[in-house]
């Protein structure tokens, strides 16, 4: 799935004369390396879960950590959610900040309680006396083949959550920057990377590879100016998105494209100053329709002044209303696809196909 059209996206977003200049490097490793640096930077930082130890993780993003830091500083965990959440959020109201890795987010249903009663209330509930810095992090949202309970995208559910940051990368910068921004961040930061995006390169800029690049959470970036239509997504819809404006481009219809990064909070100011000038939206999402990323957008374009300035109503793409096929033919269903939002965005306009 990890196919040569996302590589060529990558290559035509920096064909500039400074390309020979840019290393490329995946999100894996630019994941390991924010995770490096922070735990070389400050020694309260520790990373646990399961298999990040002597296995280099199961998505090998914790590649090299524990024979440079020791077991005390990457510890492997006993298959209980539950139990190493609550141990991860315990040390951070102690003082110490830890990075916790669930092998999917699905699992991390199993520790729900600790994420939101333990480390989202805690602050409040201590009237601002206890903070909790901890990272939940891992992969998110549709593999490949893994079936309905390994494949929801939990954006929806953790953003809608008060005492929570929830950020969602697309490109290698994104991982580590906002990985690093999420490490030293005073409160709990839930990271939902993608797991079909760990293997696939993108360039770093020099700034992106020095040891002081951080990104800003609940700031999103524009990956493609255009004026007819805005485009926003998340994660992996950042590329279906940016495919979708590169087809679109050839028929004369110039789509800009928003990486939201994060997603709560979430950047309105970016979405509305774009609607402004292309008067369309249409957002990209894989998880569910109902009460999703594009339904949030949706309203709070509503309840602002770019309710005024739609030429349209707002359309979402998401994926299918209901749980994830097994089948490969019918995954592919159930996901949306490039051609769906161009459709999406030949709705909005008006444009006969």
């Amino acid at each position: 799935m990890l196919t040569s059209a996302v590589r060529g996206i990558a290559r035509r977003s920096f064909s500039t004369s400074k390309c020979s200049a840019v290393q490329q490097m995946t999100v894996r490793d630019a994941l390991n390396s924010a995770l490096d640096e922070e735990m070389e930077k400050d020694e309260r930082v520790f990373l646990l879960g399961e298999e990040v130890a002597l296995y280099d993780g199961a998505y090998k993003v914790s590649r090299g950590l524990w024979k440079k830091y020791g077991e005390k500083r990457v510890i492997d965990t006993p298959i209980t959610e539950a139990g190493f959440c609550g141990i991860a959020v315990g040390a951070a109201m102690a003082g110490l900040r830890p990075v916790c890795e669930f092998m999917t987010f699905n699992f991390s249903m199993q520790a729900i309680d600790q994420i939101i009663n333990s480390a989202a209330k805690t602050f409040y509930m201590s009237a601002g006396k206890v903070n909790v810095p901890i990272v939940f992090r891992g992969p998110n949202g549709a593999a490949a083949g893994v079936g309905a309970q390994h494949s929801q995208c939990f954006g929806a559910w953790y953003s809608h959550c008060p005492g929570l940051k929830v950020i969602s990368p697309y490109n290698s910068e994104d991982a580590k920057g906002l990985l690093k921004a999420a490490i030293r961040d005073p409160d709990p930061v839930v990271v939902l990377e993608n797991e079909l995006l760990y293997g696939v390169q993108y360039p770093m800029s020099d700034e992106a590879l020095s040891k002081d690049f951080v990104l800003p959470i609940g700031k999103a970036k524009i990956e493609r100016v255009g004026k007819h239509i805005t485009l926003v997504a998340h994660s992996k819809a950042v590329e279906l998105a940016l495919e979708a404006a590169n087809e679109l481009a050839g028929k004369g219809i110039e789509a800009e494209v928003i990486n939201l990064r994060s997603l709560r909070p979430l950047d309105i100011n970016t979405v509305v100053q774009s609607v402004a000038k292309t008067h369309h939206v249409v957002t990209v999402e894989q998880g569910w329709p109902q009460c999703g990323i594009g339904a949030e957008i949706s309203a709070r374009i509503s309840e602002s002044e770019a309710f005024f300035h739609l030429d349209s109503p707002v359309i979402r793409v998401t994926g299918v209303d209901g749980p994830m096929p097994y089948t490969k033919s019918l995954e592919a269903v159930a996901l949306p696809q490039t051609p769906d939002v161009i459709l999406a965005v030949n709705k909005v306009l008006g444009v006969s196909q």
